[in-house]
């Protein structure tokens, strides 16, 4: 299966993504908020750093849950800003 490239607002998209989870994150380590969610720090690492820009759903998901954000301002501060 061939993926369609991302957008530049898809990048900027995950960007912004990996920019509050990182702020939200604070103090904590990224191995036990990866561990809270049932994912591994790598995974958390490149979501963090806009290697991995469109993680699914439930990673999201899971990933606002340890970190106590709603999914409501997840989604009003990463989406796609209207050109």
């Amino acid at each position: 299966m061939v993926r369609t490239p991302l957008t530049p607002e898809e990048r900027e998209r995950g960007e912004r993504l990996g920019r509050l989870l990182r702020e939200t994150r604070g103090a904590r380590s990224m191995t036990e908020v990866a561990a809270e969610a049932g994912i591994s720090a790598e995974t958390l690492r490149k979501i963090e750093t806009g290697r991995a820009p469109t993680p699914a759903f439930f990673t999201v998901a899971a990933l606002a849950r340890a970190l106590g954000l709603s999914m409501d301002d997840l989604v009003a501060r990463c989406a796609l800003v209207p050109a």
